[in-house]
């Protein structure tokens, strides 16, 4: 037994070195003629063999080579960073069908912490948004399996499903003394990337809840609507990014375009390749796909002018990031609202074949101005210090194994801060056995409506800005 093992090993072990040495040579090849090369950890990859042998030998019950190779894959990029993953078949289906705005499930953005599901953001209108359920919350339970030992990839294949079907979801929450229980109903989620209304003559309001093929497009239909209903010039748009999870960078690419002068830098990424390495542009070789209509054109020509204020908060990340760095760095825009989430890191899906790929961080985005998004995100102009549930709740610098800012730690700009008038209290139902079911009864913030306090601390600016500039006038 020992003969056969020591051979087994010795096999893998000469299998594993000489991919490795391909991989190596492969890696360093652009190196060799400065002479950096690095030597292969032939006491890991002999430790690694030997574990490999040990299991297939010893382990309670037989296990395919397949599903050995594929966990130690999974460990591998797990072991980076919270957003590098295996994706299997069917996960990489899901990823491009969930780009597209349309797939079946319970409409809440992830991570995994700690071995289990943390909840960075619930998605608007679907069901997770409409049971309660809140950025920071703990997933430690899916119907009666333990999300401890589960990967991602394998919890969020349990969350989706056929439409019309139940899952229950045990979390834990902050501040709660036991665990919640929330049942959902699984449906088929047809995000809506762009909403927009008139505020009132003058005032426009636009909401990205997530950016994808679409968003660029969908946004210029928007903004011509406003500007077309509007009885008046334009005299202030808001634009609300908040618990906006990202998605696509063209989209945010389009976006930013939409309102800033054309060819302005947008964002810039830098990493150890060459394709790590760029600089996207308001122009439309960087938002335009397959469509060859440039449909930022048919926009207004006051939109790139008109007064902007930005919305964000603790679950804006990714590309509503990018926006909202870009629109502050080129003082196009006064940010407003409480400090982003911070995930400022790129995500490249390299296709391995037959239907699998990995997504790889390669590179972290920078606005135009040279900060790093990374586990820091975008301070806003103007601080709601008011909002004390934002400043607990879970952010990129809280995930473990988060990718590093990349840069010295620098002092956070001077912010202006605003208090805004707290909602009069609720009235406070007690049941018989003295539970307090106020928490969990109490609806989600709706924003953009008429109790949105953050658009209508917005709104005052904007006028009291606009009286602010006539007064100068007159003095003048």
């Amino acid at each position: 037994m020992g003969n056969k093992m020591r051979h087994f090993g010795l096999i893998i072990f000469g299998v594993i070195t000489g991919v490795m040495l391909s991989l190596n040579f492969s890696a360093n090849a652009d190196k060799e003629t400065q002479g950096v090369l690095h030597p292969l950890p032939i006491e890991e990859l002999r430790a690694f063999t030997e574990v490999f042998g040990r299991i297939k030998s010893d382990y309670v019950e037989p296990v395919e080579d397949r599903k050995l190779i594929t966990e130690a894959i999974n460990g591998m990029l797990t072991g980076l960073d919270p957003h590098s993953a295996y994706l299997d078949m069917d996960a990489f289906k899901e990823l491009q069908i969930g780009t597209q705005g349309e797939f079946g499930g319970l409409g809440i953005e992830v991570s995994m912490e700690d071995g289990f599901v943390k909840v960075i953001s619930p998605i608007e209108d679907t069901p997770a948004f409409r049971a309660g359920i809140k950025p920071g919350d703990l997933i430690i339970k899916l119907d009666d399996t333990a999300v401890k030992g589960l990967s991602l990839t394998d919890a969020i294949k349990r969350m989706r499903g056929k439409p019309n079907t139940s899952i229950t979801l045990t979390v834990l929450r902050k501040g709660e003394t036991k665990p919640m229980v929330f049942t959902l109903v699984r449906a088929v989620i047809k995000i809506q990337s762009v909403k927009s209304k008139l505020i009132e003559p003058g005032y426009a309001y636009i909401r990205i809840t997530q950016f994808q093929e679409q968003t660029g497009e969908n946004l210029t239909k928007a903004i011509d609507k406003l500007f077309k209903e509007s009885t008046v010039p334009m005299k202030g748009l808001v634009l609300d990014l908040r618990n906006d999870p990202g998605g696509l960078l063209n989209g945010a690419v389009a976006v930013s375009a939409a309102f800033l002068p054309a060819n302005s830098l947008v964002v810039y990424t830098d990493g150890r390749t060459e394709d790590a390495k760029m600089k996207l542009k308001a122009s439309p070789e960087f938002y335009l796909r397959d469509t060859k209509s440039d449909y930022l054109k048919r926009l207004p020509a006051a939109i790139k002018t008109v007064p902007m204020i930005t919305l964000v908060n603790g679950g804006s990340a990714s590309a509503s990031e990018i926006v909202a760095g870009a629109l502050q760095d080129h003082k196009r825009s006064v940010v407003m609202g409480t400090q982003t989430f911070g995930k400022g890191s790129v995500q490249t899906i390299l296709p391995l074949g037959n239907n699998t790929a990995i997504k790889l961080t390669t590179a972290r985005y920078y606005t135009p101005n040279g900060q790093s998004i990374q586990a820091k995100g975008i301070t806003p102009d103007i601080l709601d210090e008011s909002a004390k549930d934002e400043f607990e709740r879970l952010r990129e610098a809280d995930l473990d194994r988060h990718l590093s800012n990349g840069r010295p730690q620098e002092a956070k700009p001077a912010t202006e801060a605003i208090k805004v008038a707290p909602k009069p209290e609720a009235k406070i139902i007690k049941p018989e056995n003295g539970e307090d079911k106020n928490k969990k009864q109490e609806p989600p913030a709706e924003f953009g409506s008429s109790g949105d306090l953050l658009l209508t601390q917005a709104m005052n600016y904007f006028k009291d800005s606009l009286v602010n500039k006539n007064s100068a006038k007159v003095t003048n």
